[in-house]
């Protein structure tokens, strides 16, 4: 392990575990010295740190924290690079960094970091030497997180947390960086988002990155170093799955035969049936007459909802590992065995498998740092969820799966995509909603938009700029003729419309 102290873009200092004389690249471009070492030491870890963290690197965690090398890591306790206007051009959950947890995100510091040699090597022929130490990690993390790198805010780099402050992007190096990295169009978005919600007129900013070109980062090398976790995840290997059903019964059946050919049987099924008809029963008779290899935990309710039935469900759940299924799924008979597999590998303890419809075709990718989540195709660690629940303020609405993924995020636990594992979504026709459920907002005269339940979403998980942005990209989406014909008209209900989104997410919040 080698150690590069700096002042922001120098090095002064180089430390090495293995005694190495390295004293000649002080006062050298760090950028420089961190690709010349990474040529140098091909299976060492690189770290950096500044000088006035010197004393606060918490040397002896990083090797623990690399229990795979397709990792970049950094932190800075008391900011990012770029500031809270990032969110006028990206809509993830990368912006928002919970700094109290290891938290994905490509969004790196020169405060303190760390990769392994490996990768450095393995992008070198997209990366170039540069001035900026913090620019080189932002751009180097923002190209390789789309490609398999996993990159985090790593709390435990340091001893305590501290004052580390570093410089800040300007807005030239902020449209700059938009230029280089996102589609040409979101220059022009960053432009007028800055001049209508900031009242600020970027001109000179916005007009030197139209002379940068888009940077690109080829995929292969990197690609080709194993992800091998040496994390023991695994202990005793027990997995449940979880199914909300309603009005489905003869593709839950299947997907129980599905389940039961497992090559790597489940301990426990729980279903958590759905019918809100007064006195009705249950209509799963099959549970009972026929022979199933696995236990089945059968919970039946009136009360209709996704949210309610998962929460009752999670309730019931005993295994180390969670599958959250849906009812109308097909999948092949070695997913929980890959699944398995794939925690072990990873050595992560959140992941999704591809989940297609019938027109989709599966493209293999190695598995990815992921931006949402799907209640109806994940495996979770169920130590993972403990103390959460799904958000009743979704019910009959959209983004509880996501809502409950940053919950997730928000305790620390990563969610990657893997597509070595599929299943089929039938969508099945039959089910949903017996009766079509009331919504609180349905008898305003103003119809809410966005939807509620999104706006919710966003006020909860997003940053001002990101919600600023959200409501930028709807006014253009839905611009139509009558915008041509009275544009005040227009934006006067437009603004009506999503001040009742606001309004009634607040009050889905108080539930």
């Amino acid at each position: 392990m080698i150690v590069l102290y700096h002042n922001n873009n120098i090095v002064t200092k180089v430390f090495s575990t293995e005694e190495t004389n390295l004293h000649a690249d002080i006062n050298r471009n760090i950028v420089a010295v961190l690709l010349d070492f990474a040529d140098k030491f091909k299976d060492g870890i690189l770290v950096w740190c500044h000088q006035n963290e010197e004393n606060n690197l918490n040397l002896a965690e990083i090797p623990k924290l690399f229990h795979h090398k397709k990792m970049l890591l950094s932190y800075n306790p008391s900011g990012n690079y770029f500031d809270s206007r990032l969110g006028y051009i990206e809509d993830s959950p990368f912006i928002k960094i919970n700094k109290k947890v290891k938290y994905a995100s490509w969004q790196m510091s020169s405060c303190v970091g760390a990769v392994h040699a490996s990768v450095i090597n393995a992008c070198s022929k997209d990366l170039k030497e540069e001035d900026d130490f913090d620019y080189f990690l932002n751009s180097f993390a923002r190209r390789a997180i789309t490609e398999g790198l996993f990159c985090y805010s790593e709390p435990k780099l340091l001893l305590q947390k501290s004052g580390c402050k570093m410089q800040q992007a300007s807005l030239f190096e902020l449209f700059k960086f938009t230029k280089q990295h996102y589609r040409t169009r979101w220059i022009f978005l960053l432009f007028f988002n800055l001049l209508i919600f900031e009242k600020k007129f970027p001109l000179l900013p916005f007009l030197f990155s139209l002379f940068y070109s888009k940077r690109k980062l080829n995929p292969g090398l990197l690609n080709q170093i194993p992800l091998d976790s040496n994390k023991k995840i695994i202990e005793s290997g027990t997995i449940d799955v979880l199914i909300p059903t309603i009005g489905r019964k003869e593709y839950l059946y299947n997907v129980l035969s599905n389940l039961a050919s497992q090559t790597y049987l489940p301990k426990n099924i729980i279903i958590v049936e759905q019918n809100p008809e007064a006195g009705s029963t249950s209509e799963l008779d099959f549970i009972e007459n026929h022979r199933w290899p696995f236990s089945i935990k059968h919970h039946f309710t009136h009360q209709t909802g996704a949210c309610n039935a998962r929460n009752i469900g999670l309730q019931l759940i005993e295994s180390e590992f969670t599958f959250f299924a849906d009812d109308d799924i097909v999948f092949e008979n070695d997913l929980i065995e890959k699944a398995m597999l794939t925690f072990q590998q990873t050595g992560n303890e959140v992941f999704l498998v591809a989940c297609l419809l019938k027109s989709q075709m599966l493209i293999q990718q190695p598995p990815r740092q992921f931006a949402v989540f799907g209640a109806g195709h994940a495996f979770v660690k169920s130590s993972c969820f403990q103390d959460l629940k799904f958000n009743m303020g979704y019910e009959f609405g959209f983004g509880e799966d996501n809502d409950f993924g940053m919950q997730l995020r928000n305790k620390g636990f990563d969610i990657l995509y893997i597509s070595t594992s599929k299943i089929l979504h039938l969508k099945a026709p039959i089910g949903g909603f017996r009766t079509k459920p009331a919504l609180q907002w349905q008898q305003d005269a103003i119809q809410p938009k966005p939807s509620p339940t999104v706006m919710l979403f966003r006020l909860l998980y997003d940053t001002k700029e990101q919600l600023s942005n959200y409501k930028t990209t709807l006014f253009f989406k839905n611009l139509d003729k009558s915008f041509f014909l009275n544009p005040f008209k227009y934006i006067r209900v437009f603004k009506q419309k999503w001040d009742r989104s606001l309004f009634w997410a607040n009050e889905l919040n108080k539930q």
